[in-house]
C-alpha cells in the first residue's frame, strides 16, 4: 500500500495551511464567467440593500421617537391640566374646613393633595425641571400647615387672607409648571428635529456611499471581465484574418478561458489544413504538369517527324492534340492560380495606403496596353489613406483594370471615382464598353464564368479575373458589386471604414 505524502517542511513545501490559502486563491479564478456576473450583481444588490435597510431602520426610529414625543407632550400636557384642577379643588376644600372645620373636607383636601404629589412624580418621570416641582410641593406643605393652625385659636380673618395668598402663589406655580412643560415639549421637538437632520445627512451619505460603491464594483467587474471579452474578440480577429502564428491564451473565468483554450486549437487545426492546401498546391502541380509537358513535347516530337513522315490526316491529328494540350494546360494553371489567389487572400499585411497612389501604379503598369488602344483614364476624390494590404488590393485594381481595358472601345474612357459614405470607403470604376448582358450579372463573379458579350479583337479570358477581385475585397472586409448603368460596366468596391483614415487634405 502506498504511504500518505504529509504535507509540511519536511518534504520541502509549503505547509498545508499556504496550500490551502494558494488553492483557494487560484480556486477563484476557475469560476465562470456566471458566477463572476452572480458575484457582481449580488455585492451591488447587497449595498444597495444595505443602504436601504439602513434608511428604514433610520425612518423607523425617527418615527417611534416622533411618536413617543408627541404622546409624552400630551400626557405632560393632561397632568398639568390636572394638576390645576387638583389646585381648585384643594382650595374649595381648605376653604370649607377653615370655615367649618369639618374633617371630612379635610380629609377631601388630603385626597386631592395626594393626587396633586401623585401628578407631580409622574412630571418628575417626565425629565422635567425638578425645581418648579419643588417649589409647588414645598408651597403645598405650606398650606398644610397652615390648616393645622385652624384648631388653634386666632384671628380668622387673617388666617382666611393668609391661605388665599398661599393658593394664589400654588396657582403661579401650575402656571409656570405649564410653561416649563410647552418650554420642555418645545425643545423635544427641536432635539427631535435636529435628530431628522442628522439622521438625514447620515441617510444621504450612505446613499451616495452606496451608490459610489456600487459604480466602483460594476466598473472594476466591467473592467476584469470585458478585458477577456476584448482579447476574445481580438483573437477572433487574427483567425478571421489568417493570422495563425500568435497563441491564444488569456486569463479570466474558466469557462472563458475554456474557449481561449478552444480557438487556440483551432488556430493550430486552421494552420494544419493551411498546410495541407499549400502541400496539395504543390503535389498537384507537379503531378499535372509533369504528365502535361511529356504530353506536348510528345506531340511537338510527332509533329517535327522524328518518328517517320506523316500524312496530312496524322498531321491534322497531331495539330488537335497540340492545341488541346495548350488548352488544358492554359485551364490547369488558371485553376492553380484561382485556388492559390483564394488561397493567399486571407493572408493580409495591412498597412496605411494612399488609396489613389495605388491606383494610379496599376495604371502605370499596364500603361502600353490602353495607350494602344488610344484610351483615357482618370481618378477622382483621391488622395484617401486606408489600412490594407496593398499588393493584394492592387492586384484587384489591376484585374479590374484589365477587364475595363478588354471591353472598352478605342478612344473610349475609364474612370475611377473616390468618396466615402455611411462608414465606408467606395471604389467606383466604370468604362465605356458594352457592359454586362442581363444574362450574366448574377454570375459575373463565378470563378471560370465567361460571359456572351467578348471583344472581338482580344483574346478570350478564363473568367477568374473578377473571382480573383472578389477573393481579395472579401478578405478586406468589403464587397464588390456590379451596379446598374446605361452605357458600358459600373462596378463599385466597398471598404469599411474600421481601417480607413482620411488624408489631412480631406479630413
Amino acid at each position: 500500500m502506498p504511504s500518505r505524502r504529509r504535507c509540511g517542511p519536511a518534504h520541502g513545501g509549503h505547509p498545508c495551511g499556504a496550500a490551502l490559502h494558494v488553492g483557494l486563491m487560484f480556486g477563484f479564478f476557475r469560476i465562470s464567467f456566471r458566477q463572476v456576473l452572480l458575484i457582481g450583481f449580488l455585492l451591488i444588490a447587497g449595498l444597495l440593500s444595505a443602504a436601504s435597510l439602513g434608511a428604514l431602520l433610520t425612518l423607523e426610529r425617527l418615527t417611534v421617537q416622533g411618536r413617543e414625543a408627541v404622546l409624552r407632550a400630551a400626557r405632560m400636557g393632561t397632568e398639568v391640566q390636572q394638576l390645576a384642577e387638583r389646585s381648585i379643588s384643594m382650595e374649595r376644600a381648605a376653604r370649607q374646613y377653615l370655615v367649618l372645620e369639618d374633617r371630612s373636607l379635610r380629609q377631601r383636601f388630603e385626597d386631592d393633595a395626594e393626587d396633586a404629589e401623585r401628578l407631580l412624580q409622574q412630571l418628575r418621570e417626565q425629565s422635567l425641571q425638578p425645581t418648579a416641582l419643588d417649589a409647588w410641593t414645598t408651597k403645598l406643605a405650606e398650606i398644610r400647615n397652615l390648616l393645622d393652625l385652624v384648631v388653634k385659636p386666632g384671628p380668622a380673618r387673617r388666617k382666611e387672607a393668609d391661605l388665599t395668598a398661599k393658593f394664589r402663589e400654588l396657582s403661579a406655580l401650575t402656571a409656570q409648571l405649564a410653561d416649563r412643560v410647552r418650554q420642555h415639549t418645545q425643545q423635544s421637538n427641536g432635539s427631535l428635529q435636529d435628530q431628522l437632520e442628522s439622521g438625514r445627512v447620515k441617510l444621504g451619505q450612505q446613499v451616495v456611499a452606496a451608490i459610489v460603491l456600487s459604480v466602483l464594483l460594476a466598473m472594476a467587474f466591467g473592467f476584469w471581465l470585458t478585458r477577456p471579452l476584448r482579447r476574445l474578440e481580438q483573437a477572433i480577429v487574427r483567425l478571421g484574418e489568417n493570422r495563425l502564428e500568435e497563441p491564444i491564451d488569456f486569463r479570466g473565468p474558466a469557462d472563458l478561458q475554456s474557449l481561449g483554450q478552444r480557438l487556440d486549437w483551432l488556430r493550430l487545426r486552421l494552420g494544419e489544413l493551411d498546410a495541407d492546401k499549400a502541400r496539395f498546391l504543390r503535389h498537384i502541380s507537379h503531378e499535372l504538369k509533369t504528365p502535361l509537358a511529356a504530353l506536348r513535347e510528345g506531340v511537338s516530337l510527332l509533329e517535327d517527324e522524328v518518328a517517320g513522315a506523316l500524312n496530312d490526316k496524322q498531321r491534322e491529328v497531331a495539330r488537335i492534340l497540340r492545341d488541346n494540350t495548350a488548352v488544358l494546360q492554359r485551364q490547369i494553371e488558371d485553376l492553380l492560380r484561382f485556388n492559390a489567389a483564394a488561397f493567399e487572400a486571407r493572408r493580409l499585411q495591412r498597412q496605411p495606403t494612399e488609396l489613389a497612389s495605388l491606383i494610379q501604379g496599376s495604371i502605370q503598369a499596364q500603361r502600353l496596353q490602353w495607350q494602344a488602344r488610344n484610351l483615357r483614364i482618370t481618378v477622382e476624390g483621391g488622395p484617401q489613406e486606408i489600412e490594407v494590404d496593398p499588393d493584394k488590393l492592387g492586384a484587384a485594381f489591376g484585374n479590374l483594370l484589365s477587364n475595363a481595358i478588354r471591353f472598352a472601345p478605342p478612344g473610349g474612357g475609364i474612370r475611377f471615382e473616390l468618396s466615402r459614405r455611411d462608414g465606408h470607403l467606395l471604389i467606383d470604376l466604370s468604362d465605356d464598353g458594352p457592359g454586362v448582358a442581363p444574362a450574366d450579372q448574377a454570375r459575373i463573379f463565378e470563378p471560370f464564368y465567361r460571359g456572351e458579350r467578348q471583344p472581338e479583337d482580344a483574346l478570350r479570358g478564363t473568367g477568374i479575373g473578377l473571382s480573383i477581385v472578389k477573393e481579395y475585397i472579401a478578405a478586406h472586409g468589403g464587397q464588390i458589386d456590379l451596379l446598374p448603368s446605361e452605357r458600358g460596366a459600373h462596378f463599385r468596391i466597398s471598404l469599411p471604414c474600421s481601417h480607413t483614415h482620411l488624408s489631412p487634405a480631406h479630413a
